[in-house]
């Protein structure tokens, strides 16, 4: 009962958000400055950690880390839930919580979701998959430059906690866990897209077969890029099971249209 009258609230409070602005995103579907709130998606890192026994770190977060959470958000959303009326409230961190389709990967859901729904022209989902593929790979850097940063003053923390002497036991205990939960985000974003562009791959061989089309080369190079991006960007080991609540489970069963060859 308690759980039905949240997601009813939730979604009264959608409806009023949705109705009250004109357009809450911005380019690319970033949130707009002025709708932005301090530690919005602080809980990003708290599931992180919360999913590998960590309890969160009770410290502030830095500027790096604030801005670390928040360019880690769309990264780890699926691209085909940004029109979702809860998206809005997972942008804005009303809702503080994932939906139950993220924690297992399919590699079929985003091409299941391209190819069913209705488009007056062949050439209207190459432009989806080459919009998504593109919002994906302008992100790419943002996010990167800040994990990096974060990575380096953390390295600088961690050495430093066995030289000071003021720092009691759970500060100590504090500073490590807020050094785990911020390399268990750039992980978290690291498989997400290693998983995305696994995905856009099989969306565009899905295509390729159904409805061939000349624009299909142009989001082979998209693809590309977004793959050469990702090789450039591996700053931490992902561990095993990095996603929340549940280890990755692969979608190895091919959709109803036949099977599809992955590229190595």
């Amino acid at each position: 009962m308690g759980g039905r009258w949240r997601s009813a609230a939730l979604a009264v409070v959608a409806i009023h958000v949705l109705l009250a602005g004109c357009a809450l995103n911005g380019d690319f579907g970033r949130v707009r400055p002025g709708l932005v709130t301090d530690d919005m998606h602080a809980w990003v890192g708290e599931e992180a950690a919360k999913s590998h026994g960590i309890a969160p770190s009770t410290y502030p977060l830095t500027d790096d880390e604030r801005a670390l959470r928040d360019l880690a958000y769309p990264l780890i959303e699926p691209p085909y839930e940004r029109n979702r009326w809860y998206s809005v409230l997972n942008e804005y961190g009303l809702n503080r919580t994932f939906q139950p389709d993220w924690y297992a990967y399919d590699v079929f859901a985003y091409s299941n979701r391209l190819m069913s729904r209705h488009y007056r022209s062949a050439s209207a989902r190459y432009s989806r998959l080459n919009d998504d593929i593109r919002n994906d790979v302008v992100r790419i850097d943002p996010f990167f430059a800040v994990a990096r940063r974060v990575l380096d003053v953390d390295r600088i923390r961690e050495k430093s906690l066995g030289y000071v002497t003021a720092v009691p036991p759970e500060g100590a205990a504090n500073a490590l866990a807020r050094i785990a939960e911020n390399a268990l985000v750039i992980g978290w974003v690291q498989q997400s897209l290693a998983d995305r562009a696994a995905s856009y791959q099989a969306a565009l061989e899905r295509l390729l077969v159904a409805t061939p089309y000349p624009t299909a080369v142009e989001v082979e190079r998209s693809l590309a890029l977004m793959t050469q991006r990702i090789a450039a960007n591996q700053v931490v080991a992902i561990p095993v099971g990095l996603r929340p609540a549940a280890p990755r489970v692969s979608a190895l069963a091919p959709p109803d249209d036949g099977p599809i060859v992955r590229k190595q």
